[in-house]
């Protein structure tokens, strides 16, 4: 049997990190409380508004090497945690389409030369491929009127964001998670009161306190927002997600099911949760047109905003402390922009921490892990 069997665990914040960690845990027989200060929806959570595109080689051309092994190591974790849910989510694993427009040809030009240069460095790549105006029309057809050429980016996939964050409650329900929704909870508080061995900080931005500055070499955590607008067009049929490069207004466009796309791209240094502002709503819907005529009538079911969490050098971490005698304390953060593309592979690391007491995943993929000893930490993977 299983040690998580004969352990208990108190997991607050119920966005993508902790309903994932809360269902892996109870699957292995572990006993887990969730606490989360919204409710069932999600709508706190950065999770919700995303668009799930799981891009790895993509996302190379801005982030760093370590983000995108992990992205490598979650695509097929995915297919596994989807698996072993109860309730169905799409998922799909087509690729990465990038189109330009024939101005921003040199834009695109050095795009190329990044994404090919990243996958000779990392062999669990596969190389993007060219496509002219033929192979674009047998790819993706309905953009072949208005694009001559383009890049496809094999292997990259795509999940419904909301439908999983749905599964995950589903499945936190038949294993009888104890959920205490609408509910503020201090991770510090609860590893005071006892009855835990360990309590898992999931918060995202709602741990910026624990995340704070008393010295230089700390990592504060900030919030990046992030605006979205979800459509239903009919007339268009995108199979798979697409990227416009442009050096101004480069977006995503990501199908969901039954002609729903998420179209986003917006990244500004903020915290405001305010509503959509009227210019990053002019520059995704025009830019979103030049892609496709169809999405001239669209109907705009919902804009939307958020914060994502992000540490200062915009990579993920966990921290973690267990002494004898109290239960442990581990924080979870900094996922940033590509929570999805990464999750999983977090996930296991934290389940071989919580098991082993280290992760020789972490070690592996690059994932910051640190140990906490009182007032100083002991840096166990960079």
């Amino acid at each position: 049997m299983s040690q998580f069997a004969n352990s208990k665990y108190a997991i607050v914040g119920a966005g993508l990190m902790g309903r994932m960690l809360a269902v892996a845990l109870a699957q292995r027989g572990a006993q887990v409380n969730l606490f989360e200060k919204g409710s069932t929806s999600a709508d706190l959570s950065a999770a919700r508004i995303a668009a799930a595109m799981l891009a790895p080689l993509a996302e190379s051309a801005i982030t760093e090497d370590n983000v995108v092994r992990m992205g490598v190591h979650s695509l097929p974790r995915w297919k596994q945690v989807i698996e072993d849910l109860s309730t169905p989510v799409f998922f799909q694993q087509k690729g990465t389409l990038i189109l330009w427009h024939r101005q921003d040809a040199s834009e695109a030009d050095r795009f190329t030369s990044h994404l090919e240069r990243n996958s000779r460095n990392n062999q669990q790549l596969v190389a993007p491929q060219k496509l002219d105006s033929q192979s674009l029309r047998d790819i993706e057809p309905s953009v072949a009127d208005r694009f001559t050429q383009g890049l496809y980016l094999p292997d990259e996939g795509q999940l419904d964001n909301r439908q999983l964050l749905d599964a995950l409650l589903i499945e936190l329900e038949l294993l009888k998670v104890k959920c205490h929704w609408n509910t503020s909870a201090e991770p510090e508080q609860l590893r005071a009161d006892g009855g835990y061995d360990w309590v898992i900080d999931c918060r995202g931005l709602g741990a910026k306190a624990a995340w704070q500055a008393d010295d230089a070499s700390h990592n504060p955590l900030r919030g990046v927002r992030g605006e979205v607008v979800r459509l239903y067009a009919p007339e268009v049929n995108l199979q798979r997600p697409t990227r416009l490069i442009h050096p101004r207004y480069p977006i995503y466009i990501a199908p969901k099911e039954n002609h729903i796309y998420v179209v986003g791209a917006t990244e500004i240094e903020s915290e405001d949760l305010s509503e959509v502002s009227v210019r990053s709503a002019m520059e995704l819907l025009s830019s979103v047109y030049t892609v496709h005529s169809g999405f001239a009538e669209a109907r705009i079911l919902e804009m939307a905003t958020q914060c994502r969490p992000t540490l200062k050098d915009n990579l993920p971490e966990i921290k973690f402390s267990k002494e004898k005698g109290q239960a442990g304390l581990m924080l979870i953060n900094g996922l940033y922009r590509h929570g999805f593309m990464i999750s999983p592979a977090v996930m296991d690391c934290a389940l071989e921490l919580l098991d082993e007491g280290n992760s020789k995943t972490a070690t592996d993929l690059g994932l910051r892990v640190n140990k906490v000893l009182g007032t100083q930490e002991l840096s166990l993977c960079a």
